[in-house]
């Protein structure tokens, strides 16, 4: 039995070789995939993390755009704002204005606003009285005949100027208004030096 324990022991010995050679082998094999992956792990990790950071720089950039956009829509509403209450103060000193310096510029405007000479004017009831002298010095200082409307209009202040089919508004709303159209622009620019 010698010789059968020893081919025995033999194979036994070159089977536990051949298996360990076996299991070394895909011991290293499984070794070489794991650390495929994770360097394939590696590499898509630092790549979605470069995203990522990317992907928030861009956002961060637009936010901060949206920002700058917002608050550039906030000032130029409150300029807007600001300059809108310019006029309006314009209109409120306009309206306010008293005795010969009124009766003046309505008579200017009368005379600028004249066309034919004949136009009758219609003056808010507020200003009926300074409306009556002013038509008078314009007629005086021109020639011209207008006359003073018996009916008053709904403004606050300057006049309708009527000739048969046509009227011309020379009311201070109006006058403002046109103005802001002008000059708002050199207004902001006084008002907001930069």
């Amino acid at each position: 039995m010698n010789g059968l324990e020893r081919i025995t022991g033999r194979i036994e010995s070159e089977a536990k070789s051949e298996v360990d050679a076996i299991l070394d082998a895909g011991k290293a094999e499984a070794q070489r995939i794991v650390n495929a992956w994770r360097e394939r792990i590696d590499a898509e990790t630092r790549a979605l993390a470069d995203r990522n950071e990317k992907a928030a720089a861009e956002r961060e950039e637009r936010l901060k755009s949206a920002a700058e956009m917002d608050e550039r829509k906030t000032i130029l509403a409150a300029k807007q704002e600001m300059v809108g209450e310019a006029y309006a103060l314009a209109l409120d000193k306009l309206c306010s204005l008293g005795g010969e310096e009124k009766v003046k510029l309505l008579s200017d405007l009368l005379l600028r606003a004249s066309s034919t000479g004949t136009e009758e004017a219609v003056f808010s009831a507020a200003d009926a009285e300074a409306g009556k002298k002013a038509v008078e010095k314009a007629n005086a200082a021109s020639g011209k005949h207008l006359t003073l409307s018996a009916d008053t209009a709904p403004i606050r202040g300057g006049f309708i100027l009527r000739d048969k089919n046509v009227e011309v508004n020379c009311s201070f709303e109006t006058l403002v208004r046109l103005q802001k159209a002008e000059t708002s622009g050199a207004v902001a620019k006084l008002l907001f030096q930069e």
